[in-house]
């Protein structure tokens, strides 16, 4: 699964219709570069693709009044908003996959209505769980036994999977307790652009 692809999806429908250079504009401001590679050219490449795909709609603009070429804006096809929603909620409800899928399905949570995303977070630590047993029964040294330095790597993954279940749960709690404006709340995105100061 692509971050690029649930992210470029995502600031489009956001948008309705946008440009590449408005998604381009969105995920700079949320630091998508950093955090999930997304450079120019992997944003203008993924509307290319998505649109062959049919998951987006390609409209050709007139061409600006400066002088400048035509546009091309991008809209959500039923498809398109399908794959989104399912990016989505494999982002938030899998764990053990790459740190940016997670980072862009947290980013695009409050699209969904908050009952669903709290049991999609719930399934999370619930996989988290089952994860820590298997990495005890299966991945620990056992009594006398002795791993040497390989023994470490189920402690990366321990320490790993007890953290994300605390955060997990520390979410669950925060949404339960009413943060964020949640889809059917209002609207989820009022206030929020890129044109807005950035976070501290």
């Amino acid at each position: 699964m692509s971050a690029i692809r649930l992210l470029v999806l995502g600031a489009v429908r956001q948008h309705g219709r946008a440009h590449g250079y408005q998604v381009r504009n969105d995920l700079e401001f949320w630091g998508a570069g950093r955090w999930a590679n997304a450079k120019p050219g992997s944003i203008y490449h993924a509307l290319k693709a998505m649109a062959g795909q049919g998951l987006l709609v390609a409209h050709d603009t007139a061409p600006s009044e400066a002088g400048g070429p035509p546009r091309t804006e991008y809209e959500l096809t039923p498809e398109g908003a399908d794959e989104f929603f399912r990016l989505l909620r494999e982002a938030l409800s899998v764990p053990r996959q790459r740190r940016d899928l997670l980072t862009a399905g947290v980013g695009f949570l409050v699209d969904l209505p908050r009952d669903e995303a709290v049991a999609l977070l719930r399934r999370r630590v619930r996989a988290l769980e089952e994860w820590q047993e298997e990495i005890h029964r299966d991945w620990t040294p056992g009594e006398g036994e002795d791993w040497r330095h390989i023994g470490e790597i189920s402690g990366v993954w321990l320490n790993s999977a007890e953290s994300e279940e605390r955060w997990t749960r520390g979410l669950i709690e925060r949404l339960e307790g009413g943060a964020y404006v949640m889809a059917g709340e209002g609207d989820p995105w009022e206030g929020m652009s890129p044109s807005a100061p950035a976070p501290e």
